[in-house]
């Protein structure tokens, strides 16, 4: 979606400059908040949502979705400098939807109803993800993430495309209905200047929507085609006989009816006359349990490509997704460790028949209500001093830097500790005045909201930051530290336009 700046006041921006003219003065300051419309009406949140259930089998675009990095790559170690003084007073505005309170005492974490997950098409025509919240508003419809989860940064920056956010979100399943995005409000600065001082955004969004029907029909591929609810194909194991009903008099396949034809590969030994030597890639777990004799063994297998270290840079560490072992040595190479098995086969092929049918359902689109009124929504507080001990909830999914992937995204996980007292610098980022939070989190979790003053019985505190950058502060190659923009009077400017605009039903 191109996107079409609209600051404060009716200024556009053009060609990088600050159009003239705002509230009738050439030389006023720039405004502390913009904004753009992401799904325009209605009608076009349904397809959004839509598009985001459509599914090919049992899987939708949801469960197909993965975690946004953005430019999370670890940062060089975070430069402290002095402490943040606040440019208003201390502000809060309570939260909504409090469930009911309990005396019991508990050393378990009650997982807050709000949190869920963002969901979007990047630049790069991709299926992502990262971590968000429902905060309190006028009209009970909006969401808090990080900026670069609501936009795509760049030469041709935009909002993302077919934006969503879905609370409770488990394994494909929307427990509580898609939230189409319809305005993303966030600061000036950053929709201009890319300042991460100013990585947050909120999001005004549509009535839920919840998709559903009864059961498939089969049907021609012709209807098939031309249906445009929910669909899906299947394939069926048929015989022999059957697939040559199927094909015409010049022996062609048609749409329906595939024959695959699978080379086996039984173990067999060298002096076997049908044997032929197979070289295979594995990894070191499998190198490991492999036999290492010579021909002749009881499975017919040798190993004979033993370890080999390539030295490659920075970039081909970082994107390699072979089965080898990444390692950076302790001169600060990067190493990829490769293990080969050589091994004689006897080949034969299998040959499987299949015919495709094509199913569509009929289904329902439900309005379910706000958001606010379905799950509750967080407070939201800034100008609060530094220091705070602060409860922060995502998905962290992907790997740490050095390819240890210590989550799956699939649940919601927290830290919880006092922010810094300080405030951190990372040129390489664009931030100089980030508050930090000693946490172990990798990407996914990007836009997790940090709660102030969280009751584990209500399950509801207040936002006073979101992760905007994961960090290496102590240099061994993982993730230990979180940081997030100051909330100042400047992000209360900015929730004030976004909180008050109402955002509408699906009819």
């Amino acid at each position: 979606m191109k996107r079409i700046l609209l600051p404060a006041g009716g200024a556009i921006l053009a060609t990088g400059l600050l159009a003239a003219g705002l509230a009738g003065s050439a030389t006023a300051a720039a405004p502390d908040w913009a904004y753009d419309t992401m799904a325009k009406d209605a009608p076009a949140a349904v397809e959004v949502a839509k598009f985001w259930l459509a599914a090919n089998g049992a899987t939708n675009n949801l469960a197909k979705a993965t975690p946004y990095t953005w430019e999370t790559k670890a940062t060089s170690k975070l430069k402290v400098s002095g402490g943040y003084s606040p440019d208003t007073k201390a502000t809060t505005v309570a939260p909504i939807g409090e469930e009911k309170k309990t005396a019991a005492k508990t050393k378990n974490i009650n997982l807050p109803k709000t949190i869920g997950k963002v969901f979007f098409v990047d630049s790069e025509g991709d299926l992502k993800w990262c971590s968000a919240t429902s905060i309190q508003g006028k009209y009970k419809n909006l969401v808090a993430t990080a900026g670069h989860c609501v936009y795509d940064e760049g030469k041709n920056a935009s909002v993302m495309d077919n934006w969503v956010f879905v609370p409770g979100y488990y394994q494909g399943k929307t427990p509580y209905g898609i939230y189409v995005g319809k305005t993303a409000y966030t600061h000036y600065d950053y929709a201009v200047y890319e300042d991460n001082d100013r990585d947050y955004a909120f999001v005004t969004v549509y009535n839920g929507i919840q998709v559903g029907g009864g059961e498939p029909k089969a049907v021609s591929q012709a209807e098939y085609e031309k249906f445009n609810g929910a669909k899906f194909t299947k394939n069926y194991t048929i015989s022999k006989a059957e697939y040559d009903k199927c094909v015409d008099l010049h022996g062609k396949e048609t749409a329906d009816c595939q024959a695959k034809t699978t080379d086996l590969e039984d173990l067999a030994g060298p002096g076997h006359p049908e044997a032929v030597i197979v070289r295979k890639e594995v990894t070191k777990e499998q190198w490991d349990a492999a036999p290492k004799k010579d021909a002749g063994n009881v499975q017919g297998r040798q190993s004979a490509l033993y370890p080999q270290v390539d030295y490659v840079t920075k970039t081909e560490y970082e994107n390699y997704k072979g089965l080898g072992y990444r390692k950076i040595d302790d001169k600060g190479n990067y190493t990829i460790t490769r293990y080969g098995l050589v091994y004689w086969v006897k080949q034969s092929k299998q040959v499987d028949y299949f015919k495709t049918v094509f199913y569509v359902v009929d289904g329902f689109i439900k309005d379910v209500g706000r958001l606010g009124d379905n799950v509750g929504g967080q407070g939201i507080a800034w100008n609060q001093k530094t220091g705070s001990k602060v409860f922060v909830f995502g998905y962290p999914a992907d790997a740490h830097p050095d390819g240890h992937k210590a989550y799956t995204g699939v649940t919601p996980k927290w830290c919880y500790g006092a922010t810094s007292g300080k405030t951190y610098a990372s040129a390489a980022y664009k931030a100089e005045e980030h508050i930090a939070l000693k946490c172990a989190m990798t990407p996914g979790a990007n836009g997790a909201p940090w709660l102030i003053k969280y009751s584990n019985a209500k399950r509801l505190g207040y936002v006073n930051g979101v992760t905007s950058l994961f960090h290496d502060q102590d240099g061994n190659n993982r993730y230990d530290y979180s940081s997030s923009p100051y909330f100042d009077g400047e992000t209360g400017a900015v929730y004030a336009q976004a909180e008050k605009n109402w955002s509408g039903s699906l009819k």
